[in-house]
């Protein structure tokens, strides 16, 4: 089961894990809000140095959305 992320990075927790546990459960729920969008550019763009994994997680959602697979909610 996912946990629930917060809205910020806790010291124990790996930024390219934190970023893949989110774009799992977005794609899983086949929707991405505003929440979603807001807490994967924290966990991207507050780290300085963006990891090959982050792009790939990040351009997973983007492929999701370009095919249609995620619908995008409260925005």
């Amino acid at each position: 089961m996912l946990h629930k992320l917060s809205m910020t990075k806790t010291a124990d927790v790996e930024p390219e894990i934190a970023v893949k546990v989110l774009v799992d459960k977005i794609i899983f729920s086949g929707k991405l809000s505003r929440r979603d969008h807001k807490l994967l550019t924290i966990f991207v763009y507050d780290d300085n140095d963006v990891t090959e994994g982050d792009r790939r997680q990040v351009n997973r959602v983007f492929d999701c959305i370009q095919t249609g697979q995620l619908k995008l909610i409260d925005w």
